[in-house]
């Protein structure tokens, strides 16, 4: 691997894709400890890679990551889009994709950065491998709310979001009580369904339908009116946006053909309800969370993961080990090449004590009555 020691002068960070609670806690771990540790500045690229393509940069002080620590979101601001291997641009009036990734040499080599440590899921890793095989030397930081990358058993910003989503179903017990409701609540996940799953055993969910258990939505009212029918008079409903129906499709909410994933899932809780009022004749009522699940301050273990993930990104940048990610192996923290870090997601496995402890507790994944 080498030792990168001597090379590195300077730093650069990044986030890139969606937020998730703890970036900004990454980012004060990578700053004090390549100052602390190593003496070696840190510069901080703005908005993700579109910060890199266009050269918009601000150096990153002690003093600049002061109180961070508890806040949620990015002091560097992130998005989604820009990726610069296929960045829109107008020609004659038309939109056209083209690969800007020479930009990123130029503006590092401007600014003397020597190496980069990029924040982001499997969109963001996957341009920081592509950037890694065209010479750029980096480590990835896994960042996900979704928890779905593969090859690190959590990923920050997982835990604030769980968090939120059970506080949700808290509070909608007592409303969906009170007026003998069905509740439904829709979470994020994208095709994986950890959040829902967590969240919907955390809250004393009835049913939780996830993107890898198709569901029959006849199994899914049986088990409203099975409750009904022994004095329970409303239920609650977990439902992970890429949730489908056996025989059937995700919801698809848009399309944004500049994004690292184009495809936008949601609207699913509101088919569930619609649904099952019809099936039923019980009153439903749907919540999607959204967003909120992406915000606010991180929980203590996200803010202690991600210190750990951004002081072993600086240490592993300092030993050489470029074009691998961080990752957490049960206590552990260690490092896999980026290749098996991108290489498929990281999907809830049907033999799980974590579902088998579900279904021994009565929930029911929709696939049976």
């Amino acid at each position: 691997m080498g030792n990168g020691r001597k090379a590195i002068k300077r730093i650069g960070v990044l986030t890139g894709g969606g937020d998730a609670p703890g970036l900004n806690a990454v980012i004060r771990a990578v700053v004090k400890s390549a100052i602390r540790e190593y003496g070696i500045s840190v510069l901080g690229f703005l908005n993700g890679f579109g910060g890199l393509i266009k050269n918009q940069v601000r150096e990153l002080t002690e003093n600049d990551v002061a109180g961070i620590l508890p806040r949620g979101g990015t002091i560097l601001g992130t998005t989604n889009r820009d990726n610069p291997f296929h960045y829109p641009v107008d020609r004659s009036g038309e939109r056209v994709f083209v690969d800007v990734s020479d930009r990123i040499f130029e503006n590092t080599s401007i600014q003397e950065v020597d190496a980069l440590v990029v924040i982001g899921g499997d969109g963001s890793l996957a341009i920081a491998k592509e950037l890694y095989d065209k010479g750029l030397k980096l480590i990835g930081v896994p960042k996900t709310i979704d928890n779905d990358l593969h090859a690190t058993d959590q990923t920050f910003g997982f835990d604030t979001a769980l968090t939120t989503a059970t506080e949700a179903l808290d509070k909608l017990h007592t409303t969906a009580e009170s007026h003998h409701r069905v509740m439904v609540l829709e979470v994020m996940g994208r095709n994986a369904g950890w959040i829902a799953l967590h969240a919907g055993i955390a809250g004393g969910a009835d049913v939780i339908l996830i993107p890898e258990i198709p569901y029959n939505i006849n199994c899914v009212a049986e088990k409203i009116n099975y409750r009904s029918s022994h004095n329970k008079k409303f239920s609650i409903i977990v439902v992970a946006e890429g949730a489908k129906p056996m025989d059937g499709e995700v919801v698809i909410q848009r399309r944004v053909e500049e994004s690292f994933d184009p495809i936008r899932l949601g609207g699913v809780g509101q088919v569930v309800a619609r649904e099952i009022e019809e099936i039923t004749g019980k009153e439903s009522r749907v919540t999607v969370l959204g967003h909120l699940q992406r915000g606010g301050s991180p929980t203590a273990f996200d803010r202690i993961l991600s210190t750990r993930y951004g002081t072993a990104a600086v240490n592993y940048l300092m030993e050489g080990r470029y074009g691998h990610m961080v990752c957490l192996r049960g206590t552990d923290i260690d490092t896999v090449p980026l290749e098996e870090a991108i290489n498929g997601q990281r999907m809830v496995p049907l033999d799980s004590d974590l579902l088998k402890s579900a279904r021994q507790l009565g929930i029911s994944f929709g696939d049976t009555d």
